[in-house]
């Protein structure tokens, strides 16, 4: 079985769709040891073919439009932060502190791109505000790296120890997230069945999630991808921030394409929150699980107070077991799963040629979302659907075969390249990887400055 069988299985898709799929073979693409050019192929791949199929249901097509996956394009999508250019600018994708430091038994590592999780770091160190990178080391230095783990976690900062595969295997959290399947899915009410308006099947381009409203509230990388997606294929995402937690700059624009961006207090502004929720289709959230649970966005409060919601949630670690409620980004996974080991070694650690947990884990969430609204178009029911970093590595350590490494060579990513003047400036950026015939081929519209949109739909 290849990969997009294992994906499209977990989304709950007809195995008599996949062949619809067809994929442009590239060599020496996204190469590295585990599998990450299937898992990429098989995320996109699914994602298209859940838009497509969503598309023939709205348009009343006789037959899903056919999905071509492209490794060029899967791998410049994949790679789109450290693509984009800013007015020429090359963004830094890691702060100094988020990176790889030896320990007195070992390998840590950080992750402090934030202002305030750079903070947290160095108050768990006992080290002042402006303290440089070789001051971390020096303390480091002296410290275990599972030490550390617990003393950064515990200040709400963000630090894991290198963990070799078999020492994951061993940890508690490893086995509730196998436990788990790839996309958990499920149905939280009997509210009626959702009537999409259709689709004019000679609309040029066929946009799926047209007419629909998404309110995304996510943050780097996985969720922010996810409604990426959704606004290629129609969807109005507004994005909302808290005012105190402006994301990072270059991180907005890459992900910020079709988008709007306000800014708003889910406490003191919670009537117009409650405006935004009543009239959306689909809540997405990237935040750690039960973080937004105190300000009424938990799955099911969510569904007893707008049926038919379709509620998507990804996070670092899963919403369960011992590290159910801990931070996480896609770098961190990897130390902790055994993948930088696999990719390196224990001496030296290695990491995947892109961060392909977020990218993979984005784009079967938007196909998630896409396969929700199908079923609830036949069966009706609000929808949950979450998905987790730690046990979409689990599918890229063991459970992926991976396919021949052949095809035709990889000319690099300038053929799914484009540029686009933007409020932010002339941005080149990676083009979409999801196609389908008759489907978008860009954004409707360029990232737009953080927090400048009014909160309310269009």
């Amino acid at each position: 079985m290849t990969a997009i069988n294992d994906a499209w299985e977990a989304l709950g898709g007809a195995p008599g769709l996949l062949p619809r799929v067809s994929t442009v073979v590239r060599r020496d693409v996204l190469d590295a040891k585990l599998p990450v050019r299937d898992l990429a192929r098989a995320c996109v791949g699914a994602g298209a073919l859940a838009a497509a199929e969503l598309g023939a249901r709205r348009a009343g097509l006789a037959e899903v439009p056919a999905v071509t996956v492209d490794d060029g394009a899967v791998a410049a999508a994949f790679h789109s932060e450290r693509l984009l250019r800013v007015d020429g600018r090359t963004p830094d994708v890691f702060a100094p502190l988020s990176r790889f430091w030896r320990t007195a038994d070992g390998w840590v590592r950080t992750h402090a791109n934030y202002p305030h999780h750079r903070a947290r770091l160095l108050d768990a160190l006992g080290l002042p505000a402006d303290a440089s990178a070789e001051d971390v080391a020096a303390r480091l230095a002296g410290r275990s790296a599972r030490e550390t783990e617990e003393a950064v976690q515990g200040a709400g900062g963000l630090a894991v120890a290198l963990r070799t595969p078999e020492e994951w295997q061993a940890h508690p959290q490893s086995a509730e997230v196998a436990a788990r399947p790839l996309v958990e899915r499920a149905r939280l009410d009997a509210a009626p069945a959702r009537v999409l308006p259709p689709l004019d099947p000679a609309a040029a381009p066929l946009l799926p999630a047209a007419g629909l409203r998404v309110l995304d509230l996510t943050r780097v990388l996985a969720g922010p991808v996810a409604t990426r997606t959704l606004a290629l294929l129609g969807a109005d995402v507004l994005r909302v921030d808290a005012p105190w937690l402006p994301e990072l700059p270059d991180q907005h624009a890459d992900t910020g394409f079709g988008k709007r961006s306000a800014a708003l207090d889910l406490t003191a502004d919670r009537d117009t929150v409650e405006e935004l929720l009543g009239a959306a289709d689909v809540v997405v959230t990237g935040y750690r699980p039960g973080a937004l649970d105190r300000y009424g966005l938990a799955p099911r409060a969510l569904a007893d107070r707008h049926p038919g919601l379709v509620v998507a949630q990804v996070s670092a670690w899963g919403a369960y077991g011992p590290w159910g409620g801990r931070r996480g980004f896609d770098s961190l996974v990897q130390v902790a799963t055994g993948i930088a080991v696999t990719e390196g070694s224990a001496e030296r650690p290695g990491a995947l040629p892109a961060q392909a947990l977020d990218h993979g884990t984005g784009y079967l969430l938007a196909a998630g979302v896409l396969r929700a609204l199908t079923e609830q178009s036949y069966e009706g029911g609000s929808r949950l659907v979450r998905l987790a970093l730690a046990r979409t590595a689990r599918w890229l350590t063991d459970g992926i075969r991976p396919a021949p490494a052949e095809g035709a060579p990889y000319p690099g990513p300038d053929a799914w390249l484009a540029g686009t003047d933007s409020p932010l400036g002339h941005l080149r950026h990676a083009r979409p990887a999801v196609a389908f015939t008759g489907g978008p081929t860009d954004w409707e519209r360029p990232p737009v400055p953080w927090g400048s949109d009014p909160a309310k739909w269009r």
